[in-house]
């Protein structure tokens, strides 16, 4: 994932998901190179049946797994934990690595794959992953995973038996991700069409042995854009399935290569010097122009306040947002402004305790906090319930203070206001909304606005029409 921050630790420099923004990409082809996309047979049966009800992209609430910090028990923890997951509104589940770590050059990182086709037995086995599935299915919950095209581990099997699959100097030495310092990763690369075409089969092969619902694509910067082209325009032909793929990207280019979802990391960054700084609460109308820039089709951002990098490296919603009430605040802006929300393990919970790579010596505490379980669900179920905050048009009222935006479609208008700052503050309404009337959405009790509205310290007021 791309960082603004230095870390204080070597072990963080080398996590094989973060990526700093000045990371240069490895020499790779154009992407106006034309590829052929021969058929990949297809050798692996179709595990279970495939889910139906994959939600729409503008639809989605993302719930990440990071396996390690979940539970002592593997993907049975998860499995034990569906109900509660489901609880929350949550739709689609993104299990973090799922795959065997390489040991050789390695920091332990889940982004270093030995194995693009097996099971990380750290986890349990094949059926236990697919009972996880399962389950999630079940509950009317998809499931994608993590997939790490870019580099392999040097134990990956690849290395002996493709060494033209990987970077190498004048020498003839496999290269690590240049620039970026992840010498626990060799580089692959993708002006090899076998490789591709083996990476691709990979993929599906998950698609069909564990049934899964996509992707999530860790540094999507790094592959070539046409790599991806290629890649999605295969999966996109399993006509079996409805696949959601998700860009660790901000780069706008990668929605005409075909991903559902991109990563907001500038959201995030605007939303810690918000709280941070006292820097405009406006500036995030820019980026919800400059970031669904290239959008089509009901593409999103996927926004939110913490993942599994910058929960370690940066501190938790608790530390960087306001503590309880701040970050319940910013919340509201992830999951009703103009985003697809995700939210990390133990968020919901209000976890206090930074989750540190490699992720083994935190195991997160799951009854804490009840008031802010009780938050998130509140949230995410009006969410659900409401189709103009899924996807109708924004118009933004902000001040420097507040974040406040109307919502639109078609039989429905919501009002979102959301005091990003801890005081008391008096927001003066747009003429446009001056002397209307609404009802407000956790009440039930009716509401006529006047010209102003008084906001307690972090606190938020959302009404329909």
């Amino acid at each position: 994932m791309k960082k603004s921050i230095v870390f204080t630790c070597l072990v963080f420099a080398m996590l094989s998901c973060s990526k700093n923004s000045t990371t240069t990409t490895p020499p790779t082809p154009s992407d106006t190179l034309v590829i052929v996309h021969p058929p990949l047979v297809d050798t692996v049966a179709q595990y279970g049946t495939p889910f139906t009800n994959v939600p729409d992209k503008q639809d989605a609430i993302i719930y990440q797994v990071n396996i390690r910090a979940f539970s002592s028990q593997g993907f049975a923890g998860v499995t034990a934990r569906l109900d509660s997951i489901k609880a929350l509104g949550i739709n689609v589940v993104y299990l973090m690595p799922i795959y065997p770590v390489g040991t050789l050059k390695a920091v332990n990182s889940p982004y270093c794959i030995k194995d693009y086709k097996a099971v990380n037995t750290e986890f349990g086995t094949l059926a236990d992953l697919r009972a996880l599935i399962d389950g999630a299915h079940a509950r009317n919950m998809s499931v994608i995973l993590d997939w790490v095209a870019n580099h392999t581990s040097w134990d990956n099997a690849w290395v002996a038996a493709h060494k033209d699959w990987y970077l190498q100097d004048g020498a003839g030495n496999i290269l690590s991700p240049p620039n970026t310092g992840y010498t626990d990763v060799a580089q692959l690369n993708f002006t090899n069409a076998a490789m591709r075409l083996e990476m691709i089969k990979d993929m599906k092969y998950w698609v069909y042995s564990a049934n899964i619902d996509g992707f999530r694509c860790d540094y999507a910067d790094g592959p070539p854009a046409n790599f991806w082209g290629q890649a999605i325009d295969t999966l996109r032909n399993i006509s079996s399935h409805k696949l959601l793929m998700l860009a660790e990207s901000d780069a706008s280019s990668l929605f005409s290569a075909g991903f559902d979802f991109t990563f907001g990391f500038n959201f995030y960054g605007q939303m810690k010097s918000v709280f941070s700084s006292n820097s405009l609460v406006q500036n995030i109308d820019n980026l919800n122009t400059s970031e669904y820039a290239n959008a089509s089709n009901g593409q999103q951002i996927v926004r939110y306040l913490t993942n599994h990098d910058v929960n370690g490296s940066d501190g938790t919603p608790l530390d960087l947002f306001g503590g309880k009430t701040g970050s319940i605040a910013a919340f509201v802006v992830v999951a009703y402004m103009k985003s697809v929300p995700m939210m990390y393990n133990g968020q919901e919970v209000g976890f206090p305790t930074k989750i540190i790579f490699p992720f083994t010596g935190t195991k997160i505490t799951w009854n804490i906090n009840p008031d802010i379980t009780a938050e998130y669900k509140k949230i995410l179920a009006f969410r659900n319930s409401s189709k103009a905050i899924r996807q109708g048009t924004l118009v933004s009222y902000s001040s420097a203070d507040v974040c406040a935006f109307t919502k639109s479609i078609t039989g429905e208008k919501v009002f979102v206001l959301s005091n990003l700052r801890n005081n008391t503050l008096t927001y003066t309404l747009p003429s446009a909304l001056v002397s209307t009337s609404w009802t407000n959405v956790f009440t039930g009790v009716s509401v006529s606005l006047g010209t102003q509205v008084s906001l307690q310290p972090y606190s938020y007021l959302v009404l329909k029409q």
